[in-house]
């Protein structure tokens, strides 16, 4: 019987077939094996596999200082740190400098038996032989010993043996390269890239200083932070232009057998920017370390929130409203790493996620206790997120893609809309009833300010989805009004008016109609209170008239103060009651409540997200418990109910 095969095109496949690649040739075969590709990823990644072997050395405690230099050509790369030098003594058992074994042999270094570095981010061997493999040129210089000694390549094999070049002081190792433009479709190195990932080696090695050397644009630049990745978070935090929803930041940094160091805080921002790091190699993919923070993320802060009762009633908190709008890094130094590949995008082993949570779940708990009013901050950013989520989702279950706001817009009929096209210094008046709404618009300025009347009781909004709230009329007529569509649809620079003012009577009615106004606002358009955009407006509850003077008053309490500043005779007062707007006389009405030179505007701000989510929760909720024992524990500063 013939040991011979043929292969589907009827050709002899037999053991001379077999191609078998020695030393460097299988990385110049298959490069994307090793570097991820040719590309300018993969270029960019033989600078990272050097300037990672200096790293090691400064992670390890036997070096400070490192200098990167971008050649005039921009095409050449040297590496260069004062570590211990790469040893130049004979291998016993190849008979080789270990200098040349490093640069020729595949899987050959010092940072497998975890002797000579207890962490490293260069853990299979392969990193500079790899460079010399897809480089033209290599130049490796060793200082240690009171000499230094050299050794070239020519894409990868020794240009002769390793050399004595004379005295040296100190000790450190560098490298030249030149990528092989045989490789390699274009060799120009991005001075930027470079520069963002030096500066990223020194957040992450607090302590380390690197110089990054570039001839091209003949510039040098220095990178040292002394605070770690703590003040990466904040470069994070700016360079996202994002604003911080707490002031401080959560810090974590924890020695031991695995190493850990975490830093984060939440933003008003509507994503979530995790960066990880094993060894200072940057994680692209997670894995199983990013695993774990996240699941202490959760655990800690849902914790938290339970044991100060802080869930709002049935309200869901899911895991992407905790880290909406996150920002953090987290970097672990673990002894012996597995990543996925050579290019360590993703790291996988196990343990490091049960490391990782125990970790940070009990460091930022413990944090978040101690810390109760960043705690609250946070919490409040949280809650906002999660209402935000539930509305946005019962809005595209309910509502079409129809915009309200669209380019045919058709306002309401009962809307009296100023008379200037454009927005600036205008006003949108929210009356309560046909009635007050009649005088406002012949009192006003027809100019820049609108009139929109609301007929009764505006809708609790509360605890209605968002397909509830769109039903009722008098709300869809304000949404349309304001032209900032509602939901996902939602934009704030669509808002047709400068102002939105709430313009209700000034007895306990008008009051609560403006709470479900605000509640409305609160729940369903919380960017027009955080921009400032909603106001209260200020009108008179009392007139009264001394004489020939005539005085306004808001409340009782105003009205106490008048009269016992002026002291008047009781036969030359008289004191008048407005049951409602509707009573004053257009005139009046401009004077005290619409002429911005005479009356008052209360903005409304959001200072305490989660106190006021929690009032609102309570007050206006179908909970009638937590209602009652909201009256009973501010009962004594109701002095007199106006019913």
């Amino acid at each position: 019987m013939s040991s011979k095969k043929t292969d589907a095109k009827g050709g002899e496949y037999s053991a001379k077939d077999i191609t078998i690649l020695e030393g460097l040739d299988p990385v110049r075969k298959r490069p994307g094996m090793y570097i991820g590709g040719v590309g300018s990823q993969g270029l960019h990644h033989l600078v990272w596999e050097i300037l990672d072997n200096s790293i090691d050395e400064a992670m390890n405690g036997h070096a400070t200082e490192i200098r990167v230099t971008l050649h005039a050509d921009g095409r050449s790369v040297t590496v260069e740190d004062n570590g211990r030098g790469i040893p130049v003594d004979v291998h016993p058992k190849l008979k080789r400098t270990a200098l040349e074994i490093i640069f020729t042999t595949l899987h050959a270094g010092g940072k497998f038996e975890g002797q000579n570095y207890k962490t490293s981010g260069g853990l299979h061997g392969v990193g500079a032989s790899v460079v010399n493999a897809l480089s033209t040129k290599l130049r490796a210089r060793v200082k240690r010993d009171g000499s230094e000694w050299g050794l070239d390549f020519t894409r990868g094999v020794p240009d002769g043996p390793v050399k004595k070049i004379g005295p040296a002081k100190g000790t450190g190792t560098t490298v030249f390269f030149s990528p092989d433009p045989t490789i390699f479709p274009r060799t120009e190195f991005n001075p930027e890239t470079i520069t963002s990932r030096l500066e990223v080696a020194t957040f992450l090695h607090k302590g380390l200083k690197i110089e990054f050397v570039d001839e091209v644009q003949n510039r040098r630049e220095t990178f040292l932070h002394k605070n770690g990745i703590g003040d990466y978070v904040l470069r994070l935090q700016k360079d996202r232009n994002a604003k911080a929803a707490h002031e401080s930041f959560f810090f974590l940094e924890k020695d031991g057998e695995v190493g850990i160091q975490c830093a984060l805080l939440w933003t008003e921002s509507t994503d979530e920017y995790v960066k990880s790091f094993v060894n200072g190699i940057p994680t692209a993919s997670g894995g199983t370390h990013e695993n774990g923070f996240r699941a202490a993320l959760g655990k800690a802060v849902r914790n938290y929130m339970e044991t100060h009762k802080l869930t709002p009633r049935g309200l869901t908190i899911a895991a992407e409203d905790i880290r909406e709008g996150l920002v953090a890094v987290l970097s672990i130094f673990i002894p012996d790493p597995q990543f996925q590949g050579q290019t360590k995008d993703k790291l996988n082993n196990p343990e490091a996620q049960s490391v990782v949570d125990n970790a940070v779940r009990a460091t930022l708990e413990n944090w978040l206790h101690n810390n109760r009013t960043i705690a609250e901050q946070i919490v409040g950013r949280i809650i906002l997120s999660a209402r935000a989520r539930e509305a946005s989702r019962a809005a595209s279950a309910s509502i079409t893609r129809k915009s309200l706001t669209g380019a045919r817009l058709t306002l309401p009929g009962k809307l009296s809309d100023c008379t200037q096209t454009d927005r600036t210094n205008t006003e949108l008046f929210i009356v309560e009833g046909d009635s007050a709404g009649g005088s406002a618009k012949q009192g006003r300025d027809r100019t820049r300010q609108a009139i929109l009347p609301l007929r009764g009781k505006v809708l609790n909004t509360e605890s209605l989805s968002l397909g509830k709230v769109l039903e009722n009329r008098e709300i869809a007529d304000l949404i349309t009004a304001l032209g900032t569509g509602i939901g996902p649809s939602f934009d704030i620079s669509k808002l047709r008016y400068s102002r939105v003012v709430l313009l209700a009577d000034a007895d306990s009615d008008g009051h609560h109609i403006t709470t479900l106004l605000l509640t409305f606002f609160y729940r369903h358009m919380p960017e027009l209170i955080k921009q400032g955009r909603v106001y209260l407006a200020v009108p008179p509850l009392y007139r009264i008239d001394i004489g020939n003077d005539t005085y306004w008053a808001a409340d009782d309490q105003v009205r106490d103060a008048i009269l016992k500043e002026k002291k008047p005779d009781s036969k030359n007062v008289e004191i008048t009651r407005f049951k409602g707007l509707g009573e004053m006389m257009p005139k009046v009405l401009w004077d005290t409540t619409l002429n911005p030179r005479t009356r008052r505007l209360i903005r409304v701000d959001l200072d305490d997200g989660l106190e006021a989510d929690r009032v609102i929760a309570d007050l206006m909720g179908k909970d009638a418990s937590a209602r009652f024992q909201f009256i009973m524990e501010h009962a004594e500063r109701a002095e007199a109910l106006d019913v």
